[in-house]
């Protein structure tokens, strides 16, 4: 069927003008040009959609019922094409993102700011994850963007390096190792330690880095989440070990965060998503507000 949107366009320009010459002003186009479009429409259609007479035109039986399904479906499309219009310019859509919880709590706040300051009606479902989920939630399109540590080489997957990160140890500024300016792995094994759960990229990190040492630790306390790591902290229950991202010990008097002097505990924050497969100008607009957020460009992409 041969049926045009420029014929259902004007059909239902005639219908609710109820005048050819009317229908033909409305939609800019010549009278003549109108009469063409409407014969051709019901030759196609094998049946006449409007008699005319000394009151304009009238829409048959017929007619009135497809000129209202025509208006209907064009209603349709055109929300369907202005919504589409909306997220392509960036001012609607909706980002779907995993982050860490320390990312959550850090540099997620000022890049959300950030996007709605640009981009006000762009939406952002956040889901804390440890770092294995996010790429799996990424790989399975749950979400369009992870935030993670660096991952194992994967063809599904793509990695944007963003910054640099390293653990710290955080303890109460009265704490004995508080004004050494610094700690080691040994020293950090002999106090009771507070430590992110076992399926954490932060707790692997931590253990690879005394393991390679020989050093066995053991935690006093274990938590989900860093908020919780820094109560117990505060509450003098032991030392914390969490990323310096996440730690804004400037904005806690009563607590310090204090570099690890002897091993590597660093860490590369990427940011992930599917390889092979465009980002929505809603994502685009993210990462536009993630590289405000981190005062400088995203970029050096590479094969995750």
């Amino acid at each position: 069927m041969a049926i045009t949107l420029r014929q259902m366009r004007a059909a239902v320009a005639v219908a609710r003008s109820g005048s050819f010459g009317r229908a033909a002003a409305e939609l800019h186009i010549s009278q003549p040009a109108l009469t063409v479009q409407m014969r051709e429409l019901e030759q196609e259609l094998g049946l006449r959609l409007f008699d005319r007479g000394a009151r304009g035109a009238e829409p048959t039986r017929l007619g009135g019922e497809l000129v209202e399904t025509f208006g209907r479906l064009l209603r349709e499309l055109d929300t369907v094409v202005a919504g589409a219009r909306e997220s392509a310019s960036r001012r609607a859509g909706l980002v779907r993102l995993a982050v860490l919880p320390s990312i959550g709590t850090t540099l997620l706040p000022a890049t959300l700011a950030e996007l709605r300051r640009s981009s006000p009606g762009i939406r952002v479902q956040v889901h804390d994850a440890v770092a294995g989920r996010i790429q799996r939630l990424v790989r399975d399109g749950v979400v369009e963007l992870g935030i993670c540590p660096e991952i194992d080489p994967d063809p599904a997957l793509v990695a944007t390096p963003l910054f640099e990160d390293a653990l710290v140890a955080v303890m109460p500024r009265r704490h004995r190792l508080a004004a050494q300016g610094g700690v080691t792995l040994a020293a950090l094994a002999t106090e009771p330690l507070i430590l992110t759960d076992p399926e954490s990229s932060v707790r692997a990190l931590f253990e690879r880095g005394c393991a390679a040492r020989g050093i066995t630790v053991s935690a006093a306390y274990e938590a989900t989440y860093i908020s919780t790591v820094l109560a117990l902290v505060r509450a003098g229950l032991g030392v914390g070990v969490l990323p310096a991202s996440s730690v804004e010990a400037g904005a806690d008097r009563a607590l310090v965060a204090t570099p690890v002097t002897d091993a590597d505990l660093g860490r590369r924050i990427v940011l992930v998503r599917s390889a092979g497969r465009s980002i929505s100008p809603a994502a685009e607009a993210f990462v536009d507000a993630l590289a405000v957020g981190l005062r400088a460009p995203v970029g050096g992409e590479r094969q995750a």
